[in-house]
């Protein structure tokens, strides 16, 4: 048999067996006993720190049944997690930045407004002074104010051009000043945006290191009966290297031939019977079903029939048979007796 192996584990069919030895009553066909096996292999590299497989042991389906050296894994999975702590920090540090050149950006805004205000007020204040010079002005000329009162009205005027000059410089500054926050603030969201990047990232490599640990605990797949084992604690073992077989034992198949013209009552669920040797010249019948017929038919296969009789095309069929008490084994080999039986081989 050639078994394909993958990391995990592998379904394969094993069927040992011979011919049958000479009958007293022909029966419908011949076969062999066989069963569908899971090949178990490591998913992590490393030594078998515990392997409490036994052949012939029966176990459980999930049952823990073997463990992988994970010290190096466990110290890669710390240093990730350390690391995932840091970009955390990161992001926490980043985001408080952000809330202090929030503030700040608002306090400059606030304060801009406020400049805005007192310019407008200064621009109502400079409209009559304006006036008032102005006034002052027509009555100087008709001799009507003196030179003094001319120049107070001037130098009011005057002073307050020069205050709005000062607050619109105010202004200025200040929304350059709100500009320069807005860069930081976007700055600052860039940055935890890559930081916030570097958690999700460690997050993945944290389920990645703990995703491979888990690969370090060997559980078994199915419940069923080993048949062989392939290593033993205290060996170093690899991605893929198989470590046991299991098989569910509880039912069988026996993989037999028919020829064409029995095809027609050989169906689907229909009923078999299902003899082997039980020693001292004594058989056995277990009863079974027909749970699979092939579509393409095939030469007879040597350990089946005589010589003369293998150039003959039949049709492979499993029927299916529960195994109470462990009587098949696989490999042995049985005569099937079909409920209606077609033409005798």
């Amino acid at each position: 048999m050639v078994r394909h192996l993958v990391p995990v584990m592998v379904i394969s069919v094993v069927a040992f067996g011979a011919a049958g030895c000479g009958r007293h009553a022909e029966p419908d066909a011949y076969g062999n006993v066989e069963a569908v096996d899971v090949v178990v292999g490591a998913e992590s590299s490393g030594r078998l720190t515990t392997f409490t497989v036994e052949e012939g042991a029966t176990l459980a389906a999930q049952a823990l049944v073997g463990t992988i050296d994970s010290t190096e894994l466990a110290l890669a999975r710390d240093q990730v997690v350390a690391q995932r702590g840091a970009n955390a920090s990161r992001v926490s540090e980043v985001t408080q930045q952000i809330d202090v050149l929030g503030a700040q950006q608002n306090a400059a805004t606030a304060q801009r407004d406020v400049a805005r205000a007192q310019r407008a007020a200064l621009e109502a204040q400079l409209a009559i002074a304006k006036r008032s010079f102005d006034r002052t002005t027509r009555l100087f000329e008709q001799q009507a104010a003196t030179a003094q009162q001319l120049d107070q009205a001037e130098r009011d005027y005057r002073v307050l051009e020069e205050q709005i000059k000062a607050q619109d410089h105010q202004i200025q500054a200040e929304d350059d000043q709100i500009r320069v926050h807005a860069q930081q603030i976007d700055a600052a969201r860039s940055q935890r945006q890559t930081a916030v990047g570097q958690v999700a990232a460690t997050d993945a490599q944290v389920a990645q290191a703990g995703e491979r640990i888990r690969k370090t605990q060997i559980t078994n797949p199915i419940a069923g009966t080993v048949l062989t084992t392939y290593a033993r604690a205290g060996e170093v073992v690899q991605p893929g290297q198989p470590l046991y077989r299991i098989a569910d034992l509880r039912f069988v198949d026996v993989r037999a031939y028919v020829s064409e013209p029995q095809l027609a009552s050989v169906t689907l669920g229909a009923p078999a019977r299902v003899s082997v040797d039980v020693g001292k010249g004594e058989r056995r019948e277990v009863p079974g079903t027909v749970s699979w017929v092939s579509s393409q038919a095939e030469f007879t296969p040597t350990p089946i029939q005589t010589r003369d009789e293998r150039a003959n095309l039949v049709y492979a069929i499993k029927i299916r048979v529960p195994n109470d008490g462990g009587l098949l084994k696989i490999g042995m080999p049985a005569d099937v007796q079909f409920a209606a039986a077609g033409p005798s081989r």
